[in-house]
């Protein structure tokens, strides 16, 4: 019988993962029918992604990080940030530390309140751009180390997130790989910024998106709705704080990165 594999459930914000060490899978690596089977809610562990953490030569660690349908992505910033509070379990990081990810080398530390990690510096923002078809008046993009949809409503509980993510998720304005679909709101009452979000490659709405959270924030502060370090309520509950740099396109996000459970699976080869 093939060898059970150890593995960790984290989550940060509601964005939750199956975390594995890279010394303890052959190669260091799964195939991509592995990691839809692992991520699969009612087949598997249930995740919006699978992470890697791995030895690295030129930093800490190394993550890899796989979004639920099996394939790579660039970039996770609520996965960083759990990649991260894994890595220090393992021994691999301090309390402040560098890692390598597909985006580049970044850094992370831990806080009284969760993780704090930097992201790849943004690019390709566009304000007010126009895309045919949308029910919505306005609409922004930047890149976070993915790309993002940014769209602001006045009523974020009337967003159809399945329906609605999905055309815009595909549109050919974003062809060939599509987007991720954020629509934010302001919650005056409470100081923030509200969000909820559709993920590609998972193909549905997640309970947070770090990478979404850091593209919103940068939207928000370059139309003067908002002043850096931006505050967003995730449509889990959670709060993540982005500090947008006021001179450069730094970009820095805290918030919780939380071990639910650790077990044992074995892989189907």
């Amino acid at each position: 019988m093939p060898d059970a594999i150890p593995f960790t459930k984290m989550h940060g914000a509601g964005n939750d993962f199956v975390m594995f060490a890279g010394a303890d899978l052959a190669d260091g690596r799964l195939q991509p029918f592995q990691i839809a089977k692992l991520c699969d809610r009612r087949l598997g562990i249930g995740a919006d992604g699978v992470i890697i953490v791995t030895a690295d030569d030129q930093a800490d660690f190394a993550m890899l990080y796989y979004n639920a349908d099996g394939g790579e992505a660039t970039m996770c910033g609520n996965g960083a940030r759990c990649a991260v509070a894994f890595a220090q379990s393992q021994g691999l990081a301090s309390a402040e530390c560098r890692f390598r990810s597909a985006a580049g080398l970044l850094t992370g530390r831990a806080t009284a309140d969760g993780v704090e990690v930097s992201l790849p510096r943004w690019r390709d923002l566009a304000l007010d751009i126009a895309v045919d078809g949308s029910p919505y008046p306005a609409h922004h993009t930047c890149n976070t180390g993915v790309p993002h949809l940014v769209i602001p409503t006045d009523d974020l509980s009337a967003v159809d997130v399945p329906q609605q993510g999905s055309i815009l998720r595909h549109h050919r304005l974003f062809a060939p790989d599509g987007t991720n679909i954020d629509w934010v709101e302001h919650d005056a009452a409470g100081g923030v910024w509200l969000m909820r979000t559709y993920e590609r490659g998972v193909e549905a709405e997640t309970l947070a998106c770090g990478t979404g959270a850091a593209a919103a924030a940068v939207v928000l502060v370059r139309l003067g709705w908002a002043a850096s370090p931006v505050a967003i309520r995730t449509h889990g509950g959670d709060l993540l704080t982005i500090v947008v740099g006021d001179k450069d396109d730094s970009l820095r996000l805290r918030g919780p990165a939380v071990t639910v459970f650790t077990g044992e699976v074995v892989l189907d080869d």
